[in-house]
């Protein structure tokens, strides 16, 4: 019987090894990743349906996330790119830190996607005047460099340092840096929900000592009212923190700073409601025009690529750039009552 199998197979071979060759040559072009990333005009994501604030005021327009789209660089889409306008090839090292590959640089970047919704949310209802009480505060291992001398992992929850607790980055800072070179340091962390001990070894930059780790920090609250926002696996990133924070804000407060209309936006956003710069506007810009935005929301640092990209390309859209959430809310609510 193993013989009759084995006989068949042997003569399908025989009969089909050039189609079977081409298509190993096909798989392994596919699935051979080189040091690089291709960078595509994105889309746009209504947050209006991601977003639930409960008992929420009804929008007439959307808020919407724009976002870029990034292919793995294997040699087909490599070659496209030279074809077809607006993909740009990105070598790994431009958008990974030293020593990560772009693995890790998606697992890194899901953690500042948490801190931006945390900011998100903690902006929103103070700027509303609702219910919000922060009852905790996570720092949160996001980056570790080459230089460490460290037993550390990403996304340990640091809560003290040689006995101290701490409760951000600034707190680490100040403790590390009255620190001599080559001095270990002992690390209370939370691993797995338990609780451990770490260290690291100081090394100069400069004149300050370092342990060669980022920290981001992220919150435990409670709402009145709740809110919820969903998210898929696939989505990363901490650009994405300005329009959820309006879109929470515009269900909170009565007045629809919509206007009615789809606006599409990107902009990081920290605790005080910092709006900072963001990476991929040219393509964030075209799949909103794509996508039939009315307006285009920067940070002011992308604003003049913004511009140029929609003289060049001859886009009519309102492109209005800022660099706090509450400017956000005041040039909106202007259009709105200028039109």
């Amino acid at each position: 019987m193993f013989t009759k199998i084995y006989e068949k197979i042997k003569s399908f071979i025989k009969t089909n090894f050039k189609e079977l060759i081409i298509l190993v040559v096909i798989v392994l072009l596919f699935t051979i990743r080189l040091p690089y990333s291709i960078y595509t005009p994105g889309g746009a994501v209504n947050l209006n349906e991601r977003i639930v604030v409960e008992d929420g005021y009804e929008t007439h327009g959307s808020f919407n996330m724009a976002y870029v789209s990034m292919v793995r660089g294997s040699i087909p889409f490599l070659l496209i790119s030279y074809i077809i306008p607006d993909w740009d090839i990105v070598p790994a090292e431009d958008i990974t830190a030293d020593g990560e590959d772009l693995d890790e640089m998606l697992e890194r970047e899901k953690i500042y996607m948490q801190e931006s919704m945390d900011a998100a949310i903690i902006n929103a209802y103070q700027k509303a005047s609702a219910k919000i009480e922060i009852t905790g505060v996570i720092n949160e291992v996001a980056y570790i460099t080459e230089q460490a001398d460290t037993n550390l992992k990403i996304k340990d929850q640091i809560i003290a340092v040689n006995g101290k607790e701490i409760h951000s980055l600034a707190d680490m800072q100040k403790i590390i840096s009255s620190l001599n070179e080559g001095e270990k340091v002992e690390l209370q962390v939370i691993r797995d929900k338990k609780e451990i001990t770490c260290d690291a070894v100081t090394y100069r930059v400069g004149a300050e000592a370092k342990i060669g780790v980022s920290l981001v920090t992220t919150y435990e609250y409670e709402t009145d009212p709740a809110v919820s926002i969903t998210s898929k696996a696939s989505e990363a990133g901490s650009s994405g923190g300005l329009m959820m924070s309006l879109t929470i804000y515009n269900q909170l407060v009565e007045e629809d700073i919509t206007g009615g209309k789809k606006i599409v936006g990107t902009g990081t956003i920290d605790i005080l409601g910092n709006v900072g710069e963001i990476g991929g506007v040219k393509y964030k810009l075209i799949g909103a025009v794509k996508n039939d935005a009315d307006i285009f929301i920067c940070p002011e640092e992308n604003y003049e690529e913004a511009m140029e990209v929609a003289e060049n390309k001859g886009y009519d859209i309102t492109i209005i750039s800022v660099s706090t959430f509450d400017e956000a809310i005041k040039k909106l609510e202007s259009l709105n009552s200028s039109n």
